[in-house]
């Protein structure tokens, strides 16, 4: 089934944001400290963990660093979020689309 020519150029254009959005999300990289700064990660868009940085202090209390680098993981993936949440807004606000609706 054919779509009329007005309905081709919504989707197209849809499709061209989608890979926008993936590109940039792809590029996203957030660092969160934990500590104060004695466990440090650094995430990517889709929220793999880069790099873990351990202060050696923090080393020796097995469980306090275990807290640690949750906390430091959990705030990094919020900052993903965050990130991921203002880019789509920015570009679905262009749309003209309800607010909320994503």
């Amino acid at each position: 089934m054919k779509l009329p020519g007005n309905m081709q150029n919504m989707m197209r254009q849809a499709q061209q944001m989608q890979e926008k959005m993936q590109q940039e999300i792809a590029a996203i990289r957030v660092e969160a400290t934990a500590g104060g700064g004695m466990v440090t990660v650094k995430m990517d868009g889709q929220k793999n963990l880069l790099n873990i940085k351990i202060d050696p202090e923090v080393a020796g209390d097995v469980e306090m660093l275990q807290d640690m680098v949750l906390a430091a993981c959990g705030e990094a993936v919020k900052q993903v979020e965050a990130q991921i949440q203002s880019k789509t807004g920015a570009l679905l606000g262009g749309m003209g689309l309800p607010p909320g609706l994503f």
